[in-house]
């Protein structure tokens, strides 16, 4: 990691810069495999797994076969570990819904918004080494609970043709059968547009690779909802004297092993504090299996001494990350100052890892400094509102010679007679 001992604020703007990819070329490549998927659909999706993943398809579907054989592999001390935490999620995603009253706005003029599920919605999980069945119990719980008519699972399976059986275990719990063995960018479009096998959806959620966010930034423009733009994995620590430092590092280290391109940062009001964390991270990071995922994350994350722990919190606001830790005795004192955040994770016990399997909030959070104007995924992510309004003939009486004339000065002339034929009416009533 990169350390700085107290840069000035000047400074901080590009401290708090990301790493840049090549888009350009990264646009070409995911748009014509967008453009291949919209033409030739199922053979398509059958030619990029032979190219990306070495495997020969022999059906895009999962069977209730599979799913069932998945089910019965996975081990019960693990089940038992995904009922708690798909109790605790669904606790805390219920607890969203609400009951809107009906407003009256004026006499005779009344308001009210209706929350409705989005009827069809897709769910990208990435497989491989890393195979996040988590992210099926925090997108397919509140599908579940707003009401989503139809919820369409995208995977990409290994060399034999199979899923990950917690992937398929977890599906099946949240009620999910319609999955499918594709991934990538291919994955993405196929839910876009629809192919002969996989039905085309309104709105896709799930995190991926730079190939699938690309795609979902592409297929974005034509229409189809996204969850929210989505990044690499990123982690901010605010550490103080009062921190445990092997806490600080094994936090660290759990964002820096998803991947090359996660960045970590680590920021405190103490040089000494700051060194110790450091030493306790490159001491755990032999321990760990992803230690080259890990190491070259490294490289693009930062250890920073500022001048006091209000300091941090305004360069922790400026940079907006994903996760943000406040590893101190004292962080309840901060919350108030907390405005660009994914998530926040108060005291020495609050491990991020809570919060991306079973504490009960959701891990699809906004990355890329998007948690300036983005919430992480929640109930309303699967529900649109629609809002209605219903006027008396005495609430367009109260009404309507405000309409009219506000339609008037807009030029808008049958916008206007639209009011006052209801308004003569009644007076001849």
């Amino acid at each position: 990691m990169k350390t700085y001992n107290k840069p000035n604020k000047e400074q901080w703007e590009k401290l708090v810069q990301r790493p840049v990819i090549n888009d350009e070329q990264l646009s070409q490549t995911v748009s014509s495999i967008i453009d291949d998927v919209k033409q030739n659909g199922d053979h398509s999706l059958i030619k990029y797994a032979k190219k990306f993943d070495g495997v020969n398809l022999n059906s895009l579907t999962v069977s209730v076969e599979e799913i069932n054989n998945a089910i019965e592999k996975v081990p019960q001390e693990l089940k038992d570990a995904i009922q708690v935490a798909y109790n605790n999620i669904s606790i805390f995603h219920k607890a969203q819904e609400i009951q809107e009253e009906v407003i009256e706005t004026t006499p005779g003029v009344k308001c009210w918004r209706k929350s409705v599920a989005i009827e069809k919605v897709g769910l990208y999980i990435p497989g491989g080494s890393a195979p996040l069945f988590s992210t099926i119990l925090m997108l397919g719980i509140p599908a579940q609970i707003a009401g989503c008519k139809k919820l369409v699972l995208c995977t990409p399976p290994n060399n034999n043709q199979e899923i990950n059986p917690a992937i398929l275990y977890t599906a099946n719990l949240v009620g999910i059968s319609e999955i499918y063995k594709t991934g990538g960018a291919q994955a993405i479009a196929a839910m876009a547009y629809g192919t002969e096998t996989i039905p085309q959806v309104y709105k896709i959620f799930g995190p991926g690779n730079q190939y699938v966010t690309k795609a979902k930034e592409l297929v974005q423009q034509s229409g189809v909802a996204i969850d929210m733009p989505a990044g690499p994995s990123e982690v901010l620590v605010i550490a103080d004297d009062s921190c445990n430092p092997a806490f600080v590092a094994s936090d660290l280290l759990s964002q820096a092993e998803h991947g090359i391109d996660s960045q970590v940062f680590l920021l405190s009001d103490n040089q000494k504090v700051n060194e110790k964390c450091l030493t306790e991270v490159y001491q755990q990071i032999e321990l760990i299996p992803r230690k080259k995922i890990a190491l070259k994350a490294l490289e693009n994350s930062k250890a920073i001494v500022l001048n006091n722990l209000d300091e941090c919190i305004s360069f922790s606001n400026q940079y907006a990350p994903e996760h943000l830790i406040i590893a101190t005795e004292r962080a309840n004192k901060y919350i108030n100052k907390i405005i660009n955040a994914g998530s926040v994770f108060l005291g020495n016990y609050s491990c991020e890892s809570a919060g991306d399997y079973a504490s009960g909030t959701n891990h699809t959070l906004p990355t890329n400094g998007y948690a300036k104007s983005y919430s992480g995924v929640s109930l309303d992510s699967f529900i649109k509102k629609i809002t209605f309004q219903e006027l008396s003939k005495e609430g367009i009486n109260n009404l309507g010679k405000t309409i009219e004339l506000m339609a008037e000065a807009e030029g808008l002339i049958a916008h206007k007679n639209a009011v006052s034929l209801r308004l003569k009416e009644n007076n001849n009533d």
